[in-house]
């Protein structure tokens, strides 16, 4: 990464599935990112429990000795329905609420396999950077293909026009998980010039006008 200023990345969100999945390599590949996130020092957050890739992530990352942050659904520890967090644990009220304390404590995103809950999760932090809310990096570990049908989706959306090709550069993507976090690192956020006059301060009593012809 010679020549690139590095992002400064101390935790990373990672959304994955609370099931394993069919492909071994989907487990090992998240017990070698967490590995990866220890040795270099990286704090996890994620969405608690000890299920699935979630646990495997957790889990490794622990095991290098660094902070693991569960946040999760206060519905979700009833009877204990995903397990005993590894590491320190808040929780919530709502989904929203999760998802809205994921973004403020963290510096990045990473997704690995999941179903639904995973890639709503993914959009909508690429939405909410989309819309200038926050400005971190966000990236999909591309596991024997996993993600290449969603890829070749977001792609097909641009040359529809649906999504601009600004804002395509914001979900990043690679095929290791140390490849990927270089790419976190490097990562520069480019707000549309119309996007970035929203004001999402609570204070704010307006907002500004925006062009009715923007593609969200």
């Amino acid at each position: 990464m010679e020549g690139v200023l590095v992002r400064k990345i101390k935790k990373i969100c990672v959304f994955c599935g609370a099931n394993s999945g069919k492909d071994v390599a989907f487990v090992n590949a998240a017990f070698h990112l967490g590995k990866v996130l220890g040795k270099r020092k990286i704090d996890l957050v994620y969405g608690g429990g000890k299920l699935g890739l979630m646990g495997c992530v957790s889990t490794a990352v622990a095991q290098h000795e660094r902070k693991v942050l569960g946040i999760i659904p206060s519905a979700f520890s009833v009877n204990n329905l995903v397990g005993e967090t590894c590491g320190k644990e808040i929780k919530v009220a709502t989904m929203q609420e999760r998802l809205v304390m994921m973004m403020e404590l963290s510096d990045a995103f990473i997704a690995l396999p999941g179903g639904f809950g995973t890639l709503e999760e993914l959009f909508q932090m690429i939405s909410w950077a989309q819309l200038n809310i926050h400005n971190k990096p966000i990236g999909v570990l591309n596991i024997n293909g996993f993600f290449n049908g969603l890829l070749s989706f977001v792609d097909h959306a641009v040359k529809q026009e649906f999504i601009t090709p600004r804002a395509r550069k914001i979900l990043i993507s690679a095929t290791t998980a140390d490849e990927l976090v270089n790419k976190l690192q490097a990562f520069r956020f480019e707000p549309d010039p119309a996007l970035s006059k929203l004001k999402w301060s609570p204070s704010s009593s307006q907002k500004e006008k925006l062009d009715l012809t923007l593609r969200l």
